[in-house]
């Protein structure tokens, strides 16, 4: 799914930053996906600037391929997915959501936008785990992208 053009990369930083609280809250309430995309859209402030559908094929997108995107962070993991915390699950859900969804947007950006979803939301640390952990995947699933730079 592509984005409007009238967003700008800050629109879809803001997106990105209301997904991470949008999978938290889905997580934590169990609330259904589209609940939650209504009341970030009509109710949340910050996604007065966030590019919104952008933020509705994340937080749909992940959402509903939780199953695909858990099995491909596993065998990057040193433990299992459902004891990562939640925070950091919802940063690498949308990490690898973009590595395999969205291949206009570069690995590299993927992995620095992802860390600094981390260092904003997570615990003091979890931006270097989550750093290995999407490098890790980025090498296999965007193999050829990746072969080309080096």
């Amino acid at each position: 799914m592509s984005t409007s053009p009238s967003f700008s990369k800050h629109a879809r930083i803001k997106a990105r930053r209301s997904t991470v609280q949008a999978l938290y809250q889905c997580e934590m309430t169990q609330a259904v996906t589209a609940d939650v995309i209504k009341e970030f859209i009509d109710e949340r402030d910050e996604m007065k600037k966030a590019d919104k559908e952008y933020f509705c094929d994340l937080l749909g997108g992940i959402t509903g391929r939780i199953d695909e995107l858990n099995n491909k962070m596993a065998p990057f993991l040193d433990r299992p997915v459902n004891e990562l915390d939640p925070v950091e699950r919802a940063v690498l859900h949308i990490g690898v959501y973009e590595l395999l969804h969205h291949p206009e947007l570069p690995w590299r950006v993927i992995v620095n936008e992802s860390v600094e979803l981390a260092k904003m939301f997570g615990a003091e640390q979890s931006h270097k785990f989550i750093n290995g952990v999407l490098d890790k995947i980025a090498r296999k699933v965007r193999i050829t992208e990746i072969s080309n730079v080096s």
